[in-house]
């Protein structure tokens, strides 16, 4: 990528068990975990997931918030997740994703329509939550 666009790089979510929330965003998401080995290996200091081509989520364990110092008061947002984090998805994608969590038996909102988001109205979205606690919405635009 050469331009140099602001863009989302990624968001840390705290998490209990870091190598069970990649298997879930992998399973239930679709998401491709990546270091997760090197987490495991103890290689790397928490595994994520790839969102997009530019897009991870971090998947931080909630022991490591006490070296949280990059600002005072850092190490208090563990346990604080954010109100959401939305994935756009084609309606195809959208639909799979329902029915993997559905088949995982991940409770899911009802399904609505015509939600503002950053492209204007989505077609339709829904909200989960995964295994700690984080709410994620889902939609599609097209």
């Amino acid at each position: 990528m050469t331009d140099h666009a602001t863009r989302l790089d990624h968001i840390v979510l705290w998490v209990s068990d870091p190598i069970a929330a990649a298997h879930f965003y992998e399973k239930a998401v679709g998401l491709e975990p990546v270091r997760l080995a090197g987490f495991s290996a103890g290689e790397a200091p928490f595994p994520s997931v790839r969102v997009s081509e530019e897009t991870i989520l971090d998947l931080m364990p909630r022991a490591k918030a006490d070296r949280m110092t990059m600002l005072p008061g850092a190490a208090d947002s563990s346990g604080h997740p954010v109100n959401h984090v939305c994935l756009s998805l084609s309606a195809d994608a959208f639909d799979a994703l329902l029915d993997r969590l559905q088949g995982q038996s991940v409770p899911v909102s009802d399904i609505a329509h015509d939600s503002f988001g950053a492209r204007g109205l989505a077609k339709r979205s829904f909200y989960f939550r995964d295994p700690d606690g984080n709410i994620f919405e889902a939609r599609h635009y097209d």
